[in-house]
């Protein structure tokens, strides 16, 4: 097993808590969708891909239509994806993927979380470098599946990990090769459940004693808990 596989052992995403919050972030990330490659699937695989997603999370199929609705509106607020970075306590590297139709009130919101949490929001790039941007989908396993022989074939179209877990198959590649990878599960009729990027730590994670990992735990969920922050990822084992 690669580096995806031991991240995603370790880290062991946690949901985004109730579902109308799980809703409002899948809500923006059509929005997204939509708004950069137009509302039609057929002719958008980014869009696509989240739809499947949002199906997964049991979003409402009228609550799926409304949101690329909304997206082409004319008065409709534009979401902006803005990245923001910076150290918590004990040295803890993160990540904050935001969605926010005001950068002002967002940038003010992750910098007072870092502050109150002993920790310092940072200038871009400053911890990038110690993470990987990855492309990863998420397809059903079928029985006769042979994960080698499909990792050997998805190598051409990018892909650099594959793997399965409680019963479905989680692809991991390059992020920039996430096109390539989508139209190569598509083309083989592969059932493809979702698709999207994670940030995977290059180096080795930060062991933490248990007291300083529940620091960690109530920064993050602070992140966690704003309607802006789509992920947040660190570097803590």
């Amino acid at each position: 097993m690669g580096r995806a596989f031991e991240f995603r052992k370790e880290r062991k995403f946690k949901r985004w808590g109730n579902m109308s919050r799980v809703f409002t972030r899948l809500g923006k990330e059509l929005a997204i969708a939509a708004k950069s490659g137009g509302p039609d699937p057929e002719n958008n695989p980014r869009l696509r891909a989240v739809i499947q997603t949002a199906r997964s999370e049991n979003m409402p199929k009228d609550n799926i239509e409304r949101a690329i609705k909304r997206a082409v509106e004319k008065d409709h607020s534009d979401y902006k994806e803005v990245v923001y970075e910076g150290y918590g306590p004990h040295g803890v590297a993160f990540i904050i993927e935001t969605a926010t139709d005001n950068p002002t009130r967002t940038v003010a919101n992750v910098r007072s979380y870092f502050s109150k949490y002993g920790g310092s929001l940072g200038t871009l790039g400053c911890v990038e470098f110690m993470f990987e941007h990855k492309c990863v989908f998420k397809i059903k396993e079928v029985a006769g599946l042979d994960l080698e022989e499909l990792a050997l074939e998805l190598i051409d179209a990018g892909g650099e990990e594959v793997f399965a877990e409680e019963g479905e198959v989680m692809i991991y590649g390059a992020f920039e090769s996430y096109g390539s990878i989508q139209k190569f599960i598509e083309e083989r009729h592969l059932e493809l459940l979702s698709g999207g990027f994670e940030r995977i730590p290059t180096g080795a994670l930060k062991e933490l004693s248990p007291e300083h990992k529940a620091d960690i735990e109530k920064l993050s969920e602070k992140f966690e808990e704003d309607e802006d922050v789509q992920n947040v990822y660190t570097n803590v084992k």
